[in-house]
């Protein structure tokens, strides 16, 4: 869009753009909610066009184009590409020979980091925690599965039970908050309390660029909240049924299209559209509070939090816990 566009004649490009750009943004955010990553983003894009706009001697229309198009590829790759890169190097350190993850979900960056540790031959075995409303540790599961790694799988109502034998809890984010509490998929939070209770580290890995300017206390701050239609479906495998969400079937059982026969049919939430007084929510998101986690990865290791957090962690592991 910023490559393409070509501003009116009597309009510059470093000032036309920003408004050629609300209406992107805005469709976007028709698409689906705004989150934190995204929103300061947004932020740094709109600080890169101001500085283009305040550049004197100005600068010409292809000469603005060119300069903000570079810049957003150098965010891309130092802010994300290279430090999900950095972030597997910096905590390459933290797993050795013999430990149990415990991991929750599913991140990108700890799935990248259970493998290259794999790859580096150290053994080590891996408890992943799975709950709704996606239950996405089942893709972690297999990926992980597949590489060769010993692998346990357990719904969050188990966590309890599987912390017992956990050396580490390693858990993935959607946002750091400005007062050090960890925004990420919900039941997070629970996995971390249950870890400091058990005196285990929890090792949370996060990009800068989620680092946002904002303060959260709990979980329905501006929650995603998703009305969502649900239908029970199980696995050929008899494993446990989950839920997913399927306009078809609840189209069809309004009218009355399902064979009776049809499991669909009879799940505990069909037809529940048809239920005034009902509606479904499913929370996305969680909040950690900072006293649970003890180190923060990031791709930053030069800066004195790194130093900080190192300390941290490794005082909690001998047992002192974190201090204020």
């Amino acid at each position: 869009i910023i490559h393409d566009h070509r501003p009116p004649p009597d309009q510059a490009f470093s000032r036309h753009i920003q408004k050629h750009l609300d209406p992107h943004i805005a469709y976007l955010l028709s698409i689906r909610p705004m989150s934190l990553s995204m929103r300061e983003c947004i932020r740094w894009l709109k600080k890169e066009m101001a500085e283009i706009v305040e550049e004197d001697p100005p600068l010409s229309d292809d000469e603005a184009r060119h300069r903000l198009v570079e810049r957003i590829e150098h965010f891309i790759r130092d802010r994300i590409t290279v430090a999900d890169a950095l972030i597997v190097q910096n905590g390459l350190q933290k797993i050795q020979n013999g430990d149990v993850i415990l991991t929750y979900a599913r991140s990108s960056i700890v799935q990248a980091l259970l493998l290259e540790v794999h790859k580096r031959g150290v053994e080590f075995h891996v408890i992943v925690v799975d709950s709704r409303p996606m239950f996405e540790g089942k893709h972690l599961l297999k990926r992980l599965v597949a590489a060769g790694i010993p692998c346990s799988y357990v719904l969050l109502s188990a966590a309890q039970s599987a912390m017992r034998q956990a050396t580490k809890v390693l858990l993935g984010a959607h946002a750091l908050l400005n007062n050090g509490a960890v925004y990420a998929r919900v039941g997070t939070a629970m996995v971390a309390m249950m870890a400091s209770d058990k005196r285990i580290p929890v090792m949370v890995c996060c990009e800068t660029y989620k680092f946002v300017n904002r303060t959260q206390v709990d979980a329905l701050v501006g929650e995603r909240f998703r009305m969502c239609l649900t239908s029970y479906r199980a696995s050929e495998e008899g494993e446990i049924a989950y839920p997913k969400t399927n306009k078809a079937t609840q189209s069809a059982y309004n009218r009355g299209a399902l064979s009776p026969s049809d499991p669909s049919a009879h799940a505990p939430l069909a037809g529940w559209r048809d239920q005034p007084n009902l509606k479904l929510l499913n929370l996305m998101y969680d909040v950690t509070p900072s006293e649970y986690i003890t180190v923060v990865v990031t791709e930053e290791v030069g800066r004195r939090l790194e130093l900080w957090i190192e300390y941290e962690y490794w005082n909690f592991a001998r047992g002192g816990g974190i201090k204020e």
